[in-house]
């Protein structure tokens, strides 16, 4: 006769139990191990870590090269430059439930058009549009100086090196040289360059963006080099008719061999000056409408500005904002002032660029050199300040193969640390070059035949988490 089996005999165990004291005698051993030798421990688990996250960044990376094979590639790209770094939790990452300490006067945020994302009461118009763009919440890279992080956003390199990068628009003008034939600039900023380092890098001259100075909000936008300030358009063809004329003297027939060259530089300078070139910067031929729509403001027109360049084909258009986010001081009145000028010049930006189909081929981001301490400076002589934070900040990304409606990684309850899926400055601008058609592992021409890559974090000893397939 059969009996039942002791149920603490080895045939009676489990699949549970066995997995579960195959476990526990790990977890012996290993902690054995590191009783035993805890330098040694320490060593392999830092190794068992690191070899994680590079097989973790490995497979960010295959993904993204193959959801970037069927998107369109990007055209155009606009960068909107929040130089001195604009404050992430009063914007795009708020906090609500943090305190005065940390809130300061904007304590209440508002719902979009997409669920998962709230912003600021600051941004009403960008609520409005969020399906059009995704939001970047864990950009990281630590730097908390102008120069040096603005060199890391705009270069992805490591700064204090031996080379001097060019930054991501001298790249696009770079590899976009042989297909771009407009008389316009390839790289052009608005107003003033304010990226606090050579943008065109190592090089040279010939990719150095051209700062239109002026003012596109002015009755007459002056742009420097292309409309001269208080001639108007009879008195410069009669000049340049003056000109020709004396140019002619001694020379000859006009096409004479000597001459063509000359010519047809010259023809092409006062296209640009007085033709097609500089209709572009002519906003007298958009609607009243419009340029309302956009925001009567230097920023808004500058924003309008931009689309019409994208029309005409230009790679690369920086806006640098006018006067800056460095709010060490006059924090929330600063905020209160330029906010609503971002929200609307921006919000207006994406969404007319998806209602002309441009957006799917033009890449529009905003983002400062860093952000804001999460934590308001009360203090004298501060009176309610934010200072440079470069350990988490935000990043707005919209159009060029980038999915809409969307956010990526998060910071911590007070906006202080990454929490989620850390996004450093190669991983960001690495991304952007995918989806241009640009290879990041491409050698760029050195003067002195220096070793230099478009992007070369790994041996710069540069963090790098993987390209952003989450978005694309």
């Amino acid at each position: 006769m059969r009996t039942n089996p002791d149920p603490r005999s080895e045939k009676s165990v489990s699949r549970r139990e066995v997995i579960q004291r195959g476990t526990l005698a790990a977890a012996g051993v290993v902690a054995a191990a590191s009783q035993l030798n805890p330098i040694a421990y320490a060593a392999q688990s830092a190794k068992a870590d690191e070899d994680a996250l590079a097989r973790e960044k490995a497979a960010h990376d295959e993904k993204a090269k193959e959801k970037a094979k069927d998107k369109p590639k990007i055209r155009s790209v606009i960068q909107i430059f929040l130089w001195g770094g604009m404050s992430h939790n009063d914007t795009w990452d708020p906090k609500p439930g943090t305190g005065y300490e940390y809130l300061g006067e904007f304590d209440r945020v508002i719902p979009t058009n997409v669920d998962a994302i709230q912003l600021t009461s600051l941004f009403p118009m960008l609520a409005r549009v969020a399906d059009k763009y995704s939001i970047i919440r864990s950009m990281t890279h630590g730097n908390n100086g102008h120069e040096t992080a603005a060199y890391l956003m705009q270069t992805g390199h490591k700064p204090g090196g031996n080379l001097s990068y060019p930054s991501v628009g001298a790249i696009f003008t770079y590899f976009r040289r042989n297909e771009y034939k407009g008389l316009i600039p390839p790289y052009i900023v608005m107003l003033q360059a304010a990226g606090r380092f050579s943008e065109e890098g190592f090089l040279g001259p010939a990719y150095k963006p051209f700062a239109t100075g002026g003012d596109p909000n002015a009755q007459r936008f002056e742009v420097q080099g292309i409309v001269n300030r208080g001639i108007n358009d009879t008195r410069q063809q009669a000049r340049r008719q003056l000109l020709q004329k004396l140019n002619l003297l001694g020379y000859g027939a006009a096409d004479a061999a000597e001459m063509a060259a000359v010519e047809e530089a010259k023809e092409r300078a006062y296209e640009l000056i007085m033709g097609e070139g500089r209709e572009v910067f002519n906003l007298d031929n958009e609607s009243k409408e419009m340029r309302d729509r956009y925001g009567r403001n230097t920023f808004g027109q500058e924003c309008l500005v931009a689309r019409r360049l994208v029309q005409a084909g230009v790679p690369y258009i920086t806006i640098s904002f006018p006067g800056g986010w460095d709010t060490h001081a006059n924090h929330f009145a600063t905020m209160r002032r330029q906010c609503p000028m971002l929200d609307q010049g921006l919000a207006t930006l994406i969404a007319d660029l998806q209602e002309r189909g441009l957006l799917d081929t033009t890449l529009v981001w905003c983002t400062g050199e860093f952000g804001r301490t999460p934590k308001v400076d009360w203090a004298p002589p501060w009176n309610g300040g934010r200072h440079h934070f470069g350990a988490v900040f935000s990043v707005l990304v919209a159009g060029g193969g980038f999915r809409g409606g969307r956010v990526l990684g998060s910071s911590d309850e007070k906006a202080e640390k990454v929490k989620e899926r850390p996004v450093y400055p190669a991983d960001l601008l690495g991304t952007f070059y995918l989806l241009a058609g640009i290879d990041s592992h491409t050698k760029l021409p050195h003067p002195l035949g220096l070793d230099a890559y478009v992007l070369d974090a790994e041996n710069e000893g540069m963090p790098s988490a993987g390209l952003l397939e989450e978005l694309i």
